[in-house]
């Protein structure tokens, strides 16, 4: 088993990850490239794969460590960070869809990436 900060670290790497790729699509798409012409599709795709992957297992991870129990029920704080998971997990793919949304982007996902430590930290719905 690993330490706390151990989970700690993969999961705020695994951050970085998520948040450079959707950066990476988000300008792409806004300077009017595709899919078709990226030239580092896959890589940005397998970087954000392996970013939400690393946010689960370190998120979850930190979860064992400081005491959370299996089979227990998920207080709010945790089911609103899984939902700013899956929506990060998801967003990615919106840019090349609708090229428009690619700017609102660098404003909407710091505001969910402090929402989500905003309940990491402070924990205020049980």
């Amino acid at each position: 088993m690993f330490s706390r900060e151990f989970y700690e670290v993969l999961h705020i790497i695994g951050i970085a990850l998520m948040f450079v790729a959707i950066g990476g699509v988000a300008v792409h798409a806004a300077n009017g490239g595709t899919k078709t012409d990226s030239q580092t599709r896959k890589l940005v795709s397998i970087g954000h794969g392996i970013g939400a992957l690393l946010v689960l297992v370190g998120g979850f991870g930190m979860l064992a460590r400081i005491g959370f129990q299996h089979g227990g029920n998920f207080p709010g704080w945790l089911w609103i960070k899984i939902a700013v998971w899956a929506i990060l997990s998801a967003v990615v793919l919106i840019p090349y869809r609708k090229p428009a949304l690619a700017r609102p982007f660098f404003v909407l996902l710091p505001l969910l990436a402090g929402v989500a430590v905003y309940m990491a930290l402070y924990k205020p719905i049980n």
